[in-house]
């Protein structure tokens, strides 16, 4: 199933097909890396299945974890338009199908069906609003508030309605939460402590579920975004 909001959810499918045509299909087992941040690979990815984490390391040498990306969505598409070097490392959650198209051959799928760029923007223009959403919790918020919202978010863009509330459709670890919202990992596991004792998030099953969503967000001091979760 695509994500919600991915590139591909923005596609029809016969536009789906024909980009995917272009390139060749790839396999990656869990823990396998992508992309390396900085190397000058020339070629794109869309996930078709599974979750892959995005990263760069600050000049310190700590992991930060710029987003998390699952079915539909693109990924180098950056390095394809300027020709730079990568800009993050992409390593794999779990095991995961892409396709792999060439940069060359992404950009001329792109200038034969306007759509195709269209959906690249669409795409392009969230990213740019999940990181000035981070920033501004980056300058206001708490490690346990920024925690919260970042739950938030997952919630509303991979929430998965469960009888216990909102289960996150995403594998994600305390770890990737405390690189995503600048903490340790022992930070983050207070500020979950603090949401299961409040009963608004709990671990069920190897999810993280959201049991009082209204409640979260005024934790966090943010405006509540989650729509109507996807059936499981």
């Amino acid at each position: 199933m695509v994500t919600p909001g991915s590139f591909l959810s923005h596609l029809s499918a016969d536009d789906g097909r024909f980009l995917l045509a272009a390139g060749t299909t790839r396999t990656y087992a869990r823990d396998d890396v992508l992309m390396h941040e900085g190397d000058p690979t020339d070629y794109v990815l869309v996930v078709v299945e599974g979750w892959v984490r995005v990263s760069v390391l600050s000049p310190e040498g700590h992991e930060v974890l710029l987003a998390l990306r699952g079915p539909g969505d693109v990924l180098g598409e950056l390095a394809a338009f300027s020709g730079s070097s990568r800009t993050a490392s992409v390593r794999s959650l779990e095991p995961v199908r892409a396709g792999q198209l060439r940069s060359d051959e992404f950009m001329a799928r792109l200038r034969a069906r306007p759509s195709i760029a269209v959906a690249v923007i669409q795409q392009l223009a969230t990213r740019l609003l999940e990181a000035e959403a981070a920033r501004v919790d980056f300058a206001a918020m708490a490690v346990s508030q920024r925690v919260a919202a970042f739950l938030g978010r997952l919630a509303a863009q991979h929430g998965v309605r469960w009888p216990e509330g909102i289960a996150l459709d995403v594998p994600i670890t305390q770890q990737d939460i405390a690189n995503r919202v600048g903490a340790s990992r022992r930070a983050v596991a207070r500020a979950m402590a603090v949401l299961r004792e409040r009963n608004i998030a709990a671990t069920v099953r190897g999810r993280i579920v959201i049991a009082r969503p209204d409640v979260l967000h005024m934790f966090a001091g943010t405006a509540p975004d989650i729509g109507a979760p996807r059936a499981p």
